[in-house]
């Protein structure tokens, strides 16, 4: 699918498909395109001479493959960006062709931001003026994004400490429960945080390629700033979740060894009777209690008293707590 989008009066305007054809190229500003098909992929290079490349070729990650100029002199880049599905969010590639009047957009999958900026150029217009514009627009769309993961991330985590260190802290089962949730929330971490890294680069080349007006230059720095910060928010909550995963497996470790206190508790009082029915147990001719008619009694009731005895020893001292 291809959109065609023009600037009329600083809003973003997109032509009708049947009409793509007529559209002046001086008048494009800006071409989608989304999961094309081989018509489009040939209309593409037919009318403005770029090279569409397989999905599969976009997730290179040398320098080289990510960013250079074509035969053509357009800046082609490539650049992750975030997508949130749900409560979940993946990363998608996309390929940018950069030329002097048109920016043209490549990727498989629809992302929400750009329908984002498609509502606030309505809202607000004139602030679009360039290709460059819309792309550092994208950028900034991004990084609001994982900002807002990176929110959803914490509102978790808080959930999950609580359930950690309240009271429910005791149970497996919301151990297990807290342990899945928290190694989700590490792989959402890592992913927004791989895609931050990328967009400070993809960034950074545009800033290094020299095709950046002032004004852009100045709101791209901004969001390597807001990157920067978001950076070391992501560090924050690596470190909240190594704790919180510090204090599953210690409380884990205490019910194991509660449980290992009860057994080692219940061998130690099963000793004196053990001892005791042993003794009564050798086969000796001379024994004083075989002839006593209360014998097997007094043994039994001695045996109980030897249990008893160290029960309530390991109960006062607070060893059965």
């Amino acid at each position: 699918m291809i959109h065609v989008y023009t600037l009329q009066d600083g809003r973003l305007t997109r032509a009708a498909e049947a009409q793509h054809d007529a559209v002046p190229d001086q008048d494009i500003v800006w071409i989608d395109a989304l999961d094309l098909d081989g018509d489009e992929e040939r209309w593409l290079q037919r009318r403005f001479r770029i090279d569409v490349e397989a999905p599969d070729d976009d997730a290179d990650i040398e320098a080289s493959a990510r960013v250079f100029v074509d035969a053509q002199g357009n800046l082609n880049l490539r650049a992750d960006f975030l997508i949130g599905r749900g409560h979940e969010y993946v990363t998608e590639a996309l390929r940018f062709v950069i030329g002097p009047h048109m920016l043209i957009s490549l990727h498989d999958d629809e992302l929400p931001i750009m329908r984002l900026l498609r509502m606030r150029n309505r809202a607000q217009p004139g602030k679009l003026a360039q290709p460059t514009d819309i792309l550092i627009e994208l950028f900034a769309l991004d990084v609001e994004q994982s900002a807002d993961a990176l929110e959803h991330i914490y509102t978790e985590l808080e959930s999950v400490s609580a359930s950690v260190l309240g009271e429910q802290r005791g149970s497996d089962d919301a151990a297990a429960d807290s342990i899945t949730r928290i190694a989700r929330n590490e792989d959402l971490n890592g992913t927004i945080r791989r895609n931050l890294m990328d967009t400070r680069r993809a960034l950074s080349w545009l800033m290094r390629e020299h095709r950046l007006g002032k004004a852009q230059t100045d709101k791209v720095k901004q969001i390597l700033r807001d990157i920067e910060s978001l950076d070391g928010h992501t560090a924050f909550i690596f470190d909240k979740i190594n704790f919180l995963m510090d204090a599953i497996i210690g409380f884990i470790n205490l019910n194991q060894s509660k449980v290992v206190k009860i057994f080692s508790v219940a061998s130690v009082a099963m000793l004196p009777p053990t001892l005791i029915a042993s003794v009564y147990g050798m086969n000796f001719a001379h024994m004083p209690e075989l002839g006593w008619r209360w014998g097997y009694p007094f043994s039994l009731g001695l045996m109980a008293l030897s249990v008893a005895l160290p029960f309530w020893y390991f109960r006062r001292k607070g060893w059965l707590k």
